[in-house]
Formats: structure tokens, C-alpha cells, sequence
């Protein structure tokens, strides 16, 4: 039985469709209806001639990675764990939550993992957890540094990837995998789908740094192939692009046929903007959309190297272009 968590998530949903296509029965946990039914519908998006019956073979059972009675019994029989759930914020006032679901929540999974026979995990990770300087092309050797920029996010992340070494040492069988930004099928409202919002807006400006993006289905195939594998006790960066920010930007634009992005932003631009929301969240229920940490990330340079993953599973990447045709075909409201 292969048990998933963070079902509903971005790459949660792809994995269950992946997973969905084979014989195996599929168990997930879920926290609300409003979200099982979006997978549902990327279902419907992706295998439309057995969409309802592949979706009908997976188990949902309403859960939570911090329920650790609920989540011992959501587990059994278990001999495949894919735990793709985690908290995403770059906001200060997140980092005790961040702490809580990240950390103690893969604690949790891994502690009951041991407990399982014959059990393997994938967890997924992040390239927060990798860590790398500015300009360096960064590979899973690159060392983590806790600096006055790194982000809860990143520190929750880190700590996390520590409880699957701590299991491993203890006997887990386990791999994991650390994807950059991931673009996908799914909600222009959610995770890094945003971008595609954003852009059908039409902006003038864009970010002068650079970063890496990998389609989802590559990833949920990586990690399909490593869970069926022999390969224990690694990590693999999961890189499908390495770009600047406006590539990225010009690219997606393009393909919506709105106007480019044309102006590099300066900082002191968004940090001015960063302050005007801050200011305005005080009235509001809303968080700030830029924080220090998110600004940061727009003016770095991040470079990083997918060749252990390619040569291990001889594995080519989708390109730029087909995960931005793929996310703007697969939007949902």
C-alpha cells in the first residue's frame, strides 16, 4: 500500500495521478473537501477518459501530519510513503507553524516509518534545505548556512531533512528529493502558480535575480523511480531550468499574449512596496505579499546542478516552455 501525504498540494496532486496509473492502492490524507475536489478535477485534466476511476481507487482519509493517534492509523500497512507535505511562508509570523508541520511533522512520519516493515520513504525536501552563495552553481554537497537572510521557511525545511537523516541512521530506508520552484497544472491562486496571475495582468517590471523552476510531473516521475529503486540513503536536486527572472517572465507572458516585462525593478522600488504593504496589513485580516525574505530571493542569483539525478536515472527534464504551456492549459479557477 503506497500512503501519500499532502495530497491536495501541487505536487501532491500530480503524484497521486501518477501514482493513480498503477496497480498499487493508494491511501491519502487530506484536510479539506474544497482541495479533494481539486485533484478531482486535475484528474479530469490530465487522464479525462479515466479520470473518475482513478481517482475512485485512491483511499482519502481525513488526517493530519501533526495527529499522531489519527496518523498511526492512516499509516498501516504502509510499505510506500511519499510525505509531500509541508507549510510554505516566507512571513516571520509563520515560523512557529513552519517549525510545528515541517520539522515535527516529518518527525512524526519518520518515527512511525520505523515502525513499519519492509517500509521506504520519499521525502521532499527543497532547495531551501541545500543552501548555496550567490553566483555559485550549487549541488547537493553545497553546504547549509543559517545567515541573518535565511528564511524560517528555509530553517523549518533544513531541520526537517534532519529528522530523515536521524531516521536513516536508525534503519529507515529513504530517499529524498529536493525540488526548486515548481510550475504545474492547478490554482493561479496558490504556491508558485501565482507567477501566472500576476502576469496575465501585465507588468512592465521584472526581477533582476534568477532562480530554477521544474515541472511537476517530472518530479513526481523521479520519485516514483527512486521509490522503485534500490537507492537508499540519497538526495537529489531536482532542477528542470536554471533562468533568469525574466526569461521566466518574458516566457510566460509570451505564451498568455500579454505585454512583456520590460524594465528591471530596482530594489529600493519593491522595498518601498514591501513597507506599503506591511503598513496596510495592519488594517487588514491579509499577510504583506512581499516580505524581506521574498525580496531577497528576487535580487539573488541561484544556479543549480541536476547532473546527479540525470546520470543516476537517465532522466531528461521537460523544458522551459512545455511546463508554461502545461500551467496556463491546466488552470484552474
Amino acid at each position: 500500500m503506497i500512503f501519500v501525504t499532502g495530497g491536495t498540494g501541487l505536487l501532491g496532486t500530480h503524484m497521486l495521478i501518477e501514482l493513480a496509473q498503477s496497480k498499487d492502492s493508494i491511501r491519502a490524507i487530506y484536510r479539506s473537501e474544497r482541495k479533494r475536489e481539486a485533484v478531482r478535477s486535475l484528474f479530469n485534466y490530465y487522464i479525462p477518459d479515466i479520470a473518475e476511476s482513478y481517482f475512485n481507487r485512491i483511499e482519502w482519509i481525513k488526517s493530519d501530519i501533526l495527529d499522531l493517534i489519527e496518523l498511526r492509523k492512516a499509516m498501516q500497512g504502509a510499505n510506500q510513503i511519499y510525505h509531500c507535505a509541508a507549510l510554505v511562508s516566507f512571513h516571520n509570523d509563520d515560523f512557529y507553524n513552519l517549525i510545528k508541520i515541517n520539522r515535527e511533522g516529518t518527525a512524526n512520519i519518520v518515527n512511525l516509518a520505523l515502525n513499519l516493515d519492509r517500509c521506504k520513504l520519499c521525502y521532499v525536501s527543497s532547495t531551501a534545505a541545500i543552501g548555496g552563495d550567490n553566483g555559485e552553481h550549487i549541488s547537493e554537497a553545497s553546504k547549509w548556512k543559517n545567515s541573518p537572510t535565511t528564511s524560517g521557511y528555509s530553517i523549518s525545511k533544513y531541520s526537517a531533512e534532519k529528522e530523515v537523516w536521524r531516521g536513516i541512521e536508525e534503519g529507515l530506508n529513504a530517499v529524498i528529493v529536493n525540488p526548486c520552484v515548481i510550475l504545474g497544472a492547478g490554482n493561479w491562486n496558490e504556491s508558485s502558480l501565482t507567477i501566472f496571475r500576476t502576469l496575465k495582468s501585465e507588468v512592465s517590471f521584472y526581477p533582476p535575480g534568477s532562480n530554477a523552476v521544474v515541472d511537476a510531473r517530472d518530479v513526481s516521475e523521479i520519485m516514483v523511480k527512486l521509490m522503485n529503486s534500490d537507492i537508499s540513503a540519497e538526495r537529489y536536486l531536482c532542477i528542470g531550468s536554471n533562468q533568469s527572472f525574466q526569461v521566466l517572465m518574458t516566457e510566460i507572458a509570451k505564451q498568455l499574449g500579454v505585454t512583456m516585462p520590460n524594465r528591471p525593478v530596482k530594489r529600493y522600488m519593491v522595498e518601498i512596496a514591501r513597507r506599503i504593504l506591511g503598513f496596510t496589513a495592519l488594517f487588514t485580516s491579509q499577510k504583506p505579499e512581499i516580505t524581506a525574505e521574498t525580496v531577497h530571493s528576487l535580487f539573488s542569483n541561484k544556479s543549480y546542478d541536476a547532473s546527479k539525478i540525470k546520470k543516476t536515472l537517465d532522466f531528461k527534464f521537460r523544458d522551459l516552455s512545455e511546463m508554461v504551456e502545461n500551467g496556463i492549459k491546466g488552470r484552474q479557477a
